[in-house]
This record gives structure tokens, sequence and C-alpha cells, in this order.
């Protein structure tokens, strides 16, 4: 995967419309916690502006997270978040083209699932799980399996605990520096935590080099003990997702 830098600094001036947002990206940095399965932490990946922008226009909408299952979307212990789909304004075209642009030149628009926020309180969690889907889920008209996954810190607010983001079976970067990214305080048997930093993201490979899941992306939003957390999805599918999919502007998976 050829890695692509990002760029100066989204800005929406005060007052104006969406429409008239001018895209132009952040100066991100990006450090490589594993290279097996690749994982990249972003620094910086989305401006203030666009966090508060995607935080207005999603506070409404929330509701009960839900996961595909054999008998369709359901809601389940194992997710006890909230969920909402994010309309494709001109805020969310410019996150969508930065995450492709990261991701290389043939890595198309058509690939990219509509955008999802989620939303956790006090107590709230997404236990263990992998973002690579059952083959029965990954057909070639729904964009195939999940290629690659963002997750963004949109919104942490001041008095959150809790809420990191754990990959068990990733040996985590031993570097001090890392510890105002990482739980370092953590048990280095428990594998890898991210702390929720607002505006950050993570970004890693779901598939293995053969296009299998990778198991080792196993990951779990750890609960949140205080305050609240809202982050963002980005998830990009093997092959375009079909445009009778697209239309119905909301994620493939719950």
């Amino acid at each position: 995967m050829i890695l692509i830098p990002l760029l100066a600094t989204a800005v929406l001036a005060a007052g104006a419309a969406t429409d008239d947002l001018e895209c132009v990206h952040p100066p991100t940095q990006a450090h490589k916690a594993s290279s097996s399965p690749l994982i990249i932490y972003l620094q910086n990946f989305i401006t203030p502006q666009e966090r508060a922008h995607l935080k207005q226009v999603s506070e409404p909408s929330f509701r009960r997270s839900v996961v595909a299952g054999h008998d369709g979307a359901q809601r389940s212990d194992i997710r006890t978040s909230q969920s909402t789909d994010v309309s494709r304004d001109a805020v969310v075209r410019c996150i969508e083209q930065r995450a492709l642009r990261f991701q290389g030149f043939d890595t198309r628009e058509e690939q990219l699932e509509p955008l999802q926020l989620v939303k956790y309180g006090p107590g709230e969690h997404y236990d263990f799980h992998t973002d690579w889907l059952d083959p029965q889920y990954s057909t070639s008209f729904n964009g195939g399996n999940r290629m690659t996954s963002f997750f963004v810190y949109v919104y942490v607010s001041n008095d959150t605990t809790g809420g990191g983001t754990n990959f068990p079976l990733v040996v985590p970067p031993r570097d001090e520096r890392w510890c105002g990214l990482l739980e370092c305080d953590d048990a280095y048997a428990n594998g890898l935590t991210f702390r929720p930093v607002e505006g950050n993201a993570i970004f890693w490979e779901n598939l293995t080099p053969a296009g299998l899941g990778d198991p080792r992306t196993e990951h779990a939003g750890l609960p949140v003990t205080t305050g609240v957390k809202i982050g963002m999805n980005i998830w990009t599918r093997q092959v375009p997702v079909s445009d009778e999919v697209r239309r119905q502007d909301m994620p493939l998976d719950f």
C-alpha cells in the first residue's frame, strides 16, 4: 500500500454554508503502530471545524446501534453504543477524499461505504469483533469484503475516562513516546490499546495479502467510564459498491 502524505488545513468560514467549503487537508502525522497487521495512527486527521460540524449535524439522529446476524440487523449486548448515518455534504466529501488519498491513487470513491458516527456514553461499549465480514455478507453486489478501516475520534468530552480502542492480539510498540496515545500502564499481555484523542484516527488493513479476513485485527471499543466519546467509521470495500446499495445512503454493516 502506498501512503500519501496529507497537506495544509481544511477551513470552514464561520457562518458559511458547507457547500462553500474549500477542501484542503490538515497536516496529518502518521505513526506506524504495527507492521503486521498494518496499523497506523494518524494525528490531526480531522480539523476542529470538521469535528464541530459532524457533531452538530449528527446529534438529533443517533439511535441504538445494531449488529448484523443471520436474522438481519439486531440490537445486541455486544454493542451498546448509538449510531447514525452521515449525509454526504461538502465536509463529509472532503473527509472521504482524505481517506482515499491516504490509501493511494488506486482506491476509488465508489469503494467507500457511507460514513457512520458512533456515540458512547458511560458504560457503553462494542465488544470484540472484526470489521471484515463473514463471506455471506461480502458479495460483489455490496463491494466484497472490508479492505481497510479508519476509526476517527470526532469528540471526546473533557471528563472522558475509559473508552479506548483495544486490539488484544497486536503487540504494542515499546517506545515511551507512544504513551500519550496508548494506554502504556495497561498489562502488556492485553495487547494494544489506543486512548481516545479528539481529532486523531486509527487506520488498519483488515485482510491478508490473500484477501482473507485477518483475525489479528479483532478489536473492541472498551467501555466509557465517564464522559462521552463520538467516533467515525470509514470503511473501504475491495471493489466498488453497487449503485443500488449506495443509493440507500446507509452503512452496509451495522
